[in-house]
């Protein structure tokens, strides 16, 4: 017979998950919506594979933004889902969807950033938009599959309305569902977060040593900022959960700690906007540009009103 699972799977204060969320809600969804309208811009003009790439890492992370309200009800709540179960479903599947395509579309723009500088020629003849929108299909395949399989194996065994006998949203399961989960998120780890950083080390490793040899100081120093938020993304935000993963494999049951290590993950919509900013110096120009825009935009509309006042 079955175990049943434990009463509290995410021990400590629940308001610092709330705090995380709103954080990163706030910071990232104005930063991320910038820019979604420079990478449409910037594809109206000149259609580029790394664009395309980046254009669908935005859209990924607004996904994880445009959700993170259901998860701050969630944790002012106690860590208690009080919504409907099929919410649950959703933002729970779209989470962790969102976490895992982070990592194959920093990998793919690692591979586009390596080919720019290591066959320069061949690169600026074949912008290849086409080829990126592949890529980017094939990239949110594979992490909808993998996080969809544990989310179907969440379900089973579990005929009542609420998703978990103690009305949290996937934070417990039971030992026949961790038989098949465990061995899954293993899985992920490798595919999903290993691999992607394998390939991101090795390309980066060679772009910033061909950029050693006589690149300028202004693109040496761009390529490092890129360099050193994508290794960010990955050790920091992502590196502790899936190690969590492997732990968890081997211990036969979740880690206390994986939930926060859940939380640093979240944190990866706040650095995206630094992988994005360090891309490429058109970037920085239409940032800038824009952020003038708007600031011209927010003073004529402060100076309206005091003249209708």
């Amino acid at each position: 017979m079955d175990k049943p699972p434990p009463q509290s799977f995410f021990p400590g204060n629940h308001w610092l998950y709330f705090s995380v969320y709103l954080f990163t809600f706030l910071l990232g969804l104005p930063l991320h919506l910038m820019a979604l309208l420079i990478f449409v811009a910037k594809l109206q003009r000149h259609p580029v594979a790394v664009d395309v790439l980046l254009l669908n890492l935005t859209i990924s992370d607004l996904l994880l933004l445009l959700f993170l309200p259901f998860r701050m009800v969630e944790a002012a709540s106690g860590l208690r889902w009080l919504l409907p179960f099929h919410l649950c479903l959703f933002s729970r599947l779209l989470f962790f969807t969102t976490i895992y395509l982070t990592s194959l579309f920093l990998a793919a723009v690692s591979i586009e950033r390596f080919l720019s500088v290591a066959y320069p020629l061949w690169y600026r003849n074949r912008p290849r938009p086409g080829q990126a929108c592949l890529v980017s299909g094939v990239c949110w395949l594979l992490a909808g599959s993998h996080c969809s399989v544990v989310y179907v194996t969440s379900l089973s065994g579990n005929s009542s309305s609420s998703p978990s006998a103690n009305e949290t949203c996937f934070l417990e399961f039971w030992k026949h569902q961790l038989d098949i989960i465990l061995p899954v998120r293993l899985e992920m780890a490798v595919v999903l977060f290993g691999a992607p950083l394998l390939i991101t080390i090795y390309c980066y490793s060679r772009l910033v040593w061909i950029l050693s040899r006589g690149a300028s100081l202004h693109r040496r120093r761009r390529v490092l900022g890129l360099v050193a938020a994508t290794l960010l993304n990955f050790l920091i935000c992502f590196g502790p959960y899936n190690v969590s993963h492997v732990v968890g494999y081997v211990q036969g049951q979740s880690p206390e700690w994986r939930g926060n290590a859940l939380l640093l993950s979240t944190l990866n919509a706040c650095i995206d906007p630094f992988v994005f900013y360090f891309s490429s110096s058109g970037f920085q120009a239409h940032f800038w540009g824009l952020l003038r825009r708007l600031s011209g935009a927010w003073g004529l509309c402060r100076l309206e009103g005091g003249n209708a006042a």
